[in-house]
C-alpha cells in the first residue's frame, strides 16, 4: 500500500486549479486511490491525470472548430457508402484523408451528378482536417459569393476575402446549383486569386468544367479560375446513381 500525504494532496489540488486543469482535478482523488491500493505507479498517475485533461481540451477544441468551419451536419468517411458508389476509388480517398494536400495546397475536385456523395466527402476531409489540427470553412458558392457581395458594399470586401482565405482548407460547395449573381464570377475569381498556393481547396460541383462559363456568366473568368484551380489539382470524378434516393429508386 501506498500513502500519499493530505499535504500534498492539498498542494496537487491547488496547483491543478492554478493551471486551469478541471478535469485532472476531477479525477485526482480515484486516480490517488488506484496508486495507494498498488494498481498503479505514479508515473501511470501522471500519465493519467494529463490524458483526461488533454482528451476533455481536445474534445472541447474540435467542438469549436467544427462551429467555427460552418460544416453543418457532421459527416464522415466512416459513414460512407464506397460499395453504392463502385465508380469511386476508395483507396484514393483514404490517401485524401491524410490531408497531404492540404500541405501542399492543393485543389480537389469532387464531380459527380446530384447525391453521389460530393458533400458528404467534402465535409468528412474538413472534418478529418479539424481533428488534425487545422483550420477550415465551409460554405456553398451561392453563400460565399453572397457574403463577398454584402461585404463589398460594406466597404469590407479586402478583410472578407483575407477572413476566407486565411483557412489552411476552404471548401466550396455545390458550384453550379444556384446563380450567384451577374458579379458573382468576378468575387469568386478574388478569392480563388487570394487562395492560389496559399491554401487548400475542395469544391464540389455537378457541372463539368466546360460549363463554368455558364456557371459564371462568363467565360474569361471562368478560365481565369481553372487556370488557378487546375493547376496542382485532383479530380474525383463520381459516376453513379443518387445516394440519398437509393431507397426509392423503383418509383424513378
Amino acid at each position: 500500500m501506498n500513502s500519499v500525504p493530505s499535504s500534498t494532496v492539498e498542494r496537487i489540488q491547488r496547483y491543478l486549479v492554478g493551471l486551469r486543469m478541471p478535469r485532472a482535478l476531477e479525477a485526482l482523488d480515484a486516480t490517488l486511490k488506484r496508486f495507494e491500493q498498488g494498481d498503479s505507479s505514479m508515473l501511470e498517475v501522471l500519465e493519467t491525470l494529463l490524458g483526461e485533461e488533454f482528451t476533455t481540451r481536445e474534445t472541447r477544441r474540435i467542438r469549436m472548430a467544427l462551429q467555427t468551419a460552418r460544416l453543418g451536419t457532421i459527416k464522415t468517411l466512416a459513414g460512407y457508402d464506397f460499395s453504392f458508389q463502385p465508380s469511386l476509388d476508395r483507396d484514393r480517398i483514404m490517401t485524401l484523408a491524410q490531408l497531404d494536400f492540404i500541405e501542399r495546397r492543393q485543389a480537389v475536385h469532387f464531380l459527380g451528378p446530384p447525391g453521389t456523395g460530393k458533400s458528404h466527402l467534402s465535409i468528412a476531409l474538413g472534418v478529418e482536417a479539424v481533428r488534425a489540427g487545422k483550420s477550415v470553412y465551409f460554405g456553398s458558392l451561392a453563400e460565399i459569393v453572397s457574403s463577398m457581395a454584402k461585404a463589398e458594399r460594406e466597404g469590407n470586401l479586402p478583410q472578407r476575402v483575407r477572413f476566407l482565405a486565411r483557412n489552411s482548407l476552404l471548401i466550396v460547395d455545390e458550384i453550379g446549383y444556384l446563380p450567384i449573381g451577374s458579379n458573382g464570377g468576378n468575387l469568386f475569381f478574388q478569392l480563388i486569386n487570394a487562395c492560389y498556393e496559399r491554401c487548400a481547396i475542395i469544391l464540389t460541383s455537378n457541372r463539368s468544367f466546360g460549363e463554368w462559363g455558364e456557371v459564371f456568366g462568363d467565360s474569361v473568368v471562368a478560365a481565369a479560375l481553372l487556370d488557378r484551380l487546375l493547376h496542382h489539382a485532383i479530380v474525383v470524378q463520381i459516376e453513379g446513381s443518387s445516394y440519398r434516393l437509393r431507397e426509392h429508386a423503383d418509383l424513378l
